[in-house]
This record gives structure tokens, C-alpha cells and sequence, in this order.
């Protein structure tokens, strides 16, 4: 038993202990909630901190992956030749992957299957093929990114695992070939912008690594890599493919340049010889025929003579117009431009061609416009045989009626409707356009035939149906020579045994003294081929000429 006192300070000290009890629950009901909003905080502090590791150790990843990705962009475009970057790619990828083995598959000539062409370690032997249609093989196609492939797939090809080593890990992924021409094996083969080769990497066996992310798409960068570098490889092989093309071609070109000047320089000096050994005898022949025909000879006699005499024209026409196309063709045609008596010249060509006109018994009409210079400057010898041509033909297709030769100066306002379309004279200070015109009542021109008149050695049956005579070169040599002195000419008819109407313009300058100097100047080369850049591609437009003609008496009439 305890006394009184002993009781009643236990019972003190109890409720003492029961009261301090009370006060630590109402503490504790306050004091847990922040305890445990600490330790929330705290747990999510430290997931914060290992969020803030993986993204600085994905940032140290992807720094060391673009780090890769520039030093093996700079080794795979330190070349274009095709076969160096495939082998770089696959020592470079080796080399900072630690790889056991690097393929590279590559469409066969064939198309139908895919062969090995290039192999880092040689595990796998260079040649053999996978069929393009195997399952694999469309997956890899299919799929844009790399992708991981089983170890034992026709694709990789590893031997047989010895001991308790796990598989190694086994990515593929496709190489877009791009605008590629004869990429083949050895050589690549030709394909599409669709195209694709296949590129394998092996992890070592003697170890459990796996791929991981950022080495995939250092992957996947690299092969997209290598894709622009054999475009661009493809694109330089093209290039200098088409170069040596050029050069063989320029080489080529220099040799028939050479060729046709050797050609040219025997052309020359045939011409030459003819010139002297086929003139000189000419001449003899017609000034002995001439002499002859003076002498009292027999009525049979004088028609061999006569006949002697023609034939021996023609043949000296035809050799000076085979001298003069010539040199028109390679542009050794001197214009001997001096100063000459317009209306003289015309005068000339009356006499010449009255006597022919006579026996045919044509009426010959010469009309000289009251404004026509007396004198110009230009050349006289090749205008008068280009008039003397015209109008020869005229005669010559002219059986009955008449034949009138036309001399005016061609005004821009008065032949405006009568040239042809883009026949444009550029007139000028000193210097006026003389138009020609002959006008004939013979057999016609058929309209098919007009636009080849001017063509050499061309000829075409009259309205008479009947060949013309003669080598088909007059009128050549006439556009040649209209052509040099800056004009042009063109021919109408209406038909068969309508007659015809032959224009020419030629570009003079006006005779500013008797004492105007005489000048020989070298016709450009390019005139000899084709017209002054006015005269490009005319197309004639004939019309009857009224305003030229319409009085009588505005003209000086010669028979």
C-alpha cells in the first residue's frame, strides 16, 4: 500500500503525462502534413535533377552525335569518286561506332536482286546477292528510319555463334540513290530517283551492347549523307563525261574544219587552172568563130559556125558562172565599187540583148525614171550582169510579145505594197535603192516553182511543158550578188503562159563629183551564204507595179 502522498503525486504525474500527451497529438496533427509536403518536394527535386541529367546527357549526346555526322560528312565529301565515298563511309562508321561489320548492298544490272559491292572487315563475301523481293529487304525499303534486322537474315549473314556469346544487334537502313546514270556494280546500274541500296551494321559479338538512340540517327544522317554525295559524284561523272564528249567533238570539228579547207584550197586551185587553161583556149575559139563568120562562106558552113560560136558562149558563161558561185561561197568576192554612168549602163544592155530581142522578133522597152541618178557609185560589172541575166532569161522564155526592163529608185513610200514583207531598206545619207523591174509576156512560172528559182543547178518546165535549157545558175548568182549590194529579188507570175515579173533593189551610192575615187571593198563572208540582216527569210508579196508606169511620158524611151 502507498501513503496518501505517494498516490496523489503519481496521480499528478499522470495526468501531467496525459496532458503533455495531448499537446504532442495536437503538435503531430500539425506538424505531419508539413513533413510530408517536404518529403513530396523533395522526391520531386530529385526527379527534376535526374530529368535535368538525361536532357544534358541527350544534349552531350546529340553534340558528340553532330560532332560524328560533320567529321564523317567531311571525310565522305572530301572526294567525288563514287567508290571512295562508299569506302570511307563504311572505315569512318567502323571506326566511331566500333562496329564489327559494315555492308553495303547495291542494286544488281539486273535490277532483280541486290549484290554485295562494298564490306568493311570482309565477313561477308563481295558479290553475293539477296533477291529484291525478299520480305527483309521491302521492310528496309519501306521504313525511312534505321531499323533493327534478326542477325541471321540473309541481309547480315554472320557465321555461326560460338560459345555462350549473345546475338549481336543487326541495323539496316536504305541509301536513296539519286539522278544516278550507269551507277553499277563495278560500275553501278542505272536507276530511277526511287532507287535504293541497303546499308548493314553489325555491334561486335563478344559483347551484350545494343543500338542506341543517338547512334541510330547518327545512322540515319550519315546515309542520307551518303545519298547527296553520290548524286553529287553522279552529277561531276556526268559532267565530265559530257566534256571529253565536247572536246572529241570539237576535235572532230577541227578535223573537218582542216578537211574542208584542204578541200577548199583544191577547189581553189582547180579553179585556177580552169580559169587559165579553160579560158584562154574559150576565147581563141569564140574570136576565131567571129573572124569566120565575117568570111564569104556557104550557106552549111555558116550553120556549123554559128553553131560553133553558140556553143562556145555557153560553155564560157558556164565556167565564169561556176568561178563566180565559188567564190560568192566562200566569200572571196571582191565588189569593185566605183563611179559609173547609171543610164549608160542600161544603154549597154539594150544593145546587148536588141539583137536576140530582133530575131525573135520581141518588142525591147527600156523606161528610165526622170529621177534615176545619172551617175552612183557601186559595181558596175556585177550589176550589169545581174540585169543582163534577168533580162536574158526573159528573152529566153519569151516567144512572142514583148519584154520591158523598169530603172526607178525605189522610194519606202511607193514600194511599200509591192516588197517583199520583211524586206525593210534601211535608207541612208548618201546613198539611194535602185529598182529594177522586167516584165515579160513568155511561157509563165508555174507558183510551186517559184520559191526554188533562186535554187543552184535547179530547173523547171515552162508553161510549154518543155525543160529549160541551161545550168540552173543564173538567177543563183544574181540573188548572190543583189544579196552583197544590200537588196534583194523576187520573181511573180500567174500561172503558165501568163508571163512574168522579175524585181531586184540594190542599194547605190550617189555620185557626189566626177573625181569620187574608186574603192574595192570586200564583201562580208556571211552575204555570200545568206542575206544582210534586212533581208532574213522574205517572203515576196508581188503586186503590179502602176505608179512607175502610169505616164509615158515621165520616162526616156530607148529602142
Amino acid at each position: 500500500m502507498h501513503s496518501k502522498a505517494v498516490a496523489v503525486v503519481m496521480t499528478v504525474a499522470k495526468i501531467a503525462c496525459a496532458i503533455v500527451s495531448c499537446a504532442t497529438a495536437l503538435m503531430l496533427v500539425h506538424i505531419i502534413p508539413d513533413l510530408l509536403s517536404v518529403k513530396t518536394r523533395e522526391l520531386f527535386l530529385k526527379n527534376k535533377a535526374e530529368e535535368l541529367d538525361r536532357e544534358m546527357g541527350l544534349i552531350l549526346t546529340q553534340e558528340e552525335t553532330g560532332r560524328h555526322v560533320r567529321m564523317l560528312t567531311h571525310e565522305i565529301r572530301s572526294t567525288l569518286d563514287r567508290h571512295t565515298i562508299l569506302r570511307t563511309t563504311l572505315v569512318e562508321l567502323g571506326r566511331t561506332l566500333a562496329l564489327e561489320e559494315c555492308v553495303l548492298w547495291m542494286p544488281s544490272r539486273t535490277g532483280m536482286n541486290l549484290q554485295l559491292s562494298h564490306t568493311l572487315n570482309h565477313h561477308i563475301q563481295v558479290g553475293s546477292t539477296v533477291p529484291l523481293n525478299h520480305s527483309i529487304v521491302n521492310d528496309v525499303f519501306n521504313n525511312a528510319r534505321a531499323m533493327r534486322i534478326p542477325y541471321n537474315c540473309p541481309l547480315a549473314r554472320i557465321r555461326p555463334l560460338v560459345g555462350i556469346y549473345p546475338p549481336p544487334d543487326v541495323v539496316a537502313v536504305r541509301v536513296p540513290l539519286l539522278d544516278l546514270s550507269n551507277f553499277q556494280i563495278n560500275d553501278f546500274t542505272d536507276l530511277s530517283a526511287k532507287s535504293y541500296a541497303i546499308m548493314v551494321l553489325i555491334l561486335p559479338t563478344d559483347g551484350a551492347r545494343k543500338w542506341r538512340d543517338h547512334e541510330l540517327e547518327l545512322v540515319d544522317v550519315v546515309a542520307d549523307q551518303v545519298a547527296v554525295a553520290l548524286s553529287h559524284a553522279a552529277i561531276l561523272e556526268e559532267s565530265m563525261q559530257a566534256r571529253d564528249q565536247l572536246m572529241e567533238q570539237n576535235v572532230a570539228l577541227d578535223l573537218a574544219r582542216r578537211e574542208a579547207e584542204r578541200a577548199i584550197h583544191a577547189r581553189n586551185d582547180f579553179l585556177a587552172v580552169m580559169n587559165h587553161e579553160m579560158r584562154t583556149p574559150m576565147h581563141a575559139m569564140i574570136s576565131l568563130s567571129s573572124l569566120l563568120l565575117e568570111t564569104e562562106l556557104s550557106p552549111e558552113q555558116r550553120v556549123v559556125l554559128e553553131t560553133v560560136l553558140k556553143s562556145s558562149n555557153l560553155l564560157a558563161t558556164l565556167i565564169n558562172d561556176v568561178l563566180d558561185l565559188s567564190k560568192l561561197e566562200d566569200g572571196s568576192l571582191e565588189l569593185e565599187i566605183g563611179t559609173f554612168n547609171l543610164h549608160e549602163v542600161f544603154r549597154e544592155i539594150m544593145n546587148l540583148i536588141k539583137p536576140i530581142a530582133s530575131v525573135k522578133k520581141l518588142s525591147m522597152t527600156l523606161l528610165i525614171s526622170p529621177d534615176l541618178p545619172v551617175c552612183a557609185v557601186g559595181d558596175e560589172r556585177r550589176l550589169m550582169q545581174t540585169v543582163l541575166n534577168v533580162a536574158g532569161n526573159a528573152l529566153k522564155f519569151t516567144k512572142e510579145g514583148y519584154v520591158s526592163i523598169i530603172a526607178s529608185v525605189a522610194k519606202p513610200e511607193s514600194f511599200r505594197d509591192c516588197r517583199p514583207l520583211d524586206f525593210y531598206p534601211v535608207s541612208s545619207d548618201g546613198h539611194f535603192f535602185l529598182r529594177v523591174q522586167v516584165k515579160d509576156s513568155g511561157c509563165g512560172i508555174l507558183p510551186q516553182d517559184i520559191p526554188h528559182l533562186f535554187t543552184r543547178f535547179t530547173q523547171f518546165r515552162s508553161g510549154s511543158n518543155r525543160m529549160n535549157r541551161g545550168a540552173g545558175l543564173g538567177l543563183a548568182i544574181c540573188k548572190r550578188f543583189v544579196n552583197l549590194m544590200e537588196g534583194n529579188i523576187w520573181i511573180e507570175s500567174e500561172g503558165p503562159d501568163k508571163g512574168s515579173i522579175a524585181t531586184f533593189i540594190v542599194k547605190l551610192k550617189i555620185c557626189e563629183g566626177p573625181n569620187d575615187s574608186v574603192v574595192h571593198q570586200v564583201a562580208p563572208k556571211g552575204y555570200a551564204h545568206n542575206r544582210s540582216a534586212d533581208l532574213t527569210g522574205h517572203k515576196p508579196v508581188f503586186r503590179d507595179i502602176v505608179d512607175i508606169a502610169s505616164s509615158h511620158s515621165r520616162y526616156q524611151r530607148s529602142f
